[in-house]
């Protein structure tokens, strides 16, 4: 298991960043991987404290969650010779730091400045440019900092999205419960029931989170890093990716277009949910109070592209056994589906 060993959560903590460097035993170099728009925003945040310990820091601003740019980092990696590498910013500033760390065997921190997704606590990085079309397993922070004082200032379609990955866990759960009893897949009960804890305190939250209260957006943070956690301890995404995953990956390969990750998992959520004769109806619900999309139009995508990667999704996993492999779909069943659960109109 990979675990973090610092875990922060809280208002006004970015500036802990410097002490908790060196608490980890870090002294002399440090890499910042971040975004530019991140960059005007929090440069001086996290300079500031890091260069009152003593800290010499360069920066690798990135614009996309690609190989180009995990390859930037890596080289930068290899000039600098840092101790540890900061990801600093949403799912793709992060995932790339992460990325470039696990490749070049050095520690990593996760600093998330929005909570899109769970990607900012574990050990699976989604890069374009590689051969799969779906995250891969690398390592996990060593260290969580989030700052709700950014997090709550970031657009509230990021904090939706991240509910939307949260709400996954359902569907995620309830396929990995099939793998176990059709094809024997090790299933663990506790990082099963920490990561459906997570989608659940999202439920029960869904009305504050809309409200933008402080301790509802520390509810999703934290159960986003429970997430994370949860993969960690389960030694795969398991947890937290099933068919709903892959068909959020499906339409990845379909469709090139500014609909976030969470987004997409929600919308196959409230899909493979019906399938598995679970409560999609509930799950809908939740979504459309907390504000996620749950109608292909509000992600600019049409029937067809819905149907393709509903149809498309099996086959992005082969290995990964799924409702969606039990259930076998034709296309009529696929557009019957879609209008059942008014995900097309």
């Amino acid at each position: 298991m990979q675990l973090p060993r610092e875990v922060i959560v809280g208002t006004n903590v970015l500036g802990k960043i410097g002490e908790v460097c060196r608490g980890l035993g870090f002294h002399n170099k440090i890499i910042v991987v971040t975004g530019p728009n991140v960059y005007k925003i929090i440069s001086n945040s996290i300079s500031e404290p890091l260069i009152n310990e003593n800290f010499d820091i360069d920066y690798v601003i990135i614009e996309e969650s690609t190989k180009d740019f995990v390859e930037l980092v890596e080289e930068k990696i290899h000039k600098v010779k840092p101790e540890v590498i900061l990801g600093a910013g949403g799912g793709k500033d992060i995932d790339v730091a992460k990325q470039g760390a696990a490749n070049c065997n050095t520690p990593f921190i996760s600093i998330p400045t929005a909570a899109s997704h769970d990607g900012i606590a574990s050990s699976h990085a989604s890069i374009k440019g590689f051969k799969q079309p779906f995250s891969k397993k690398n390592q996990a922070p060593i260290a969580i900092i989030a700052d709700l004082d950014l997090i709550i200032k970031s657009p509230y379609r990021l904090i939706a999205s991240g509910c939307g990955d949260v709400i996954a866990k359902y569907t995620a759960i309830k396929d990995w419960e099939l793998a176990k009893k059709i094809k024997g897949e090790y299933y663990g009960d506790y990082a099963a029931n920490l990561a459906l804890m997570s989608a659940k305190l999202v439920t029960e939250s869904a009305n504050e989170i809309r409200a933008k209260k402080e301790d509802a957006y520390r509810t999703v943070v934290e159960a986003l890093i429970s997430c994370g956690v949860a993969m960690s301890i389960a030694g795969s995404s398991r947890p937290c990716s099933g068919s709903e995953h892959l068909f959020a990956h499906a339409l990845d390969s379909i469709i090139n277009n500014n609909a976030l990750h969470g987004e997409k998992c929600a919308i196959g959520t409230i899909l493979c949910s019906y399938l598995q004769k679970g409560s999609w109806k509930m799950v809908r619900r939740v979504l459309r109070i907390i504000g996620t999309p749950v109608k292909a139009e509000e992600l600019d995508l049409d029937g067809d592209a819905i149907v393709k990667a509903l149809l498309m999704a099996p086959k992005i996993r082969p290995d990964r056994y799924t409702i969606l492999n039990s259930e076998k779909l034709n296309k009529r069943k696929a557009e019957e589906i879609t209008k059942i659960t008014k995900v097309v109109d």
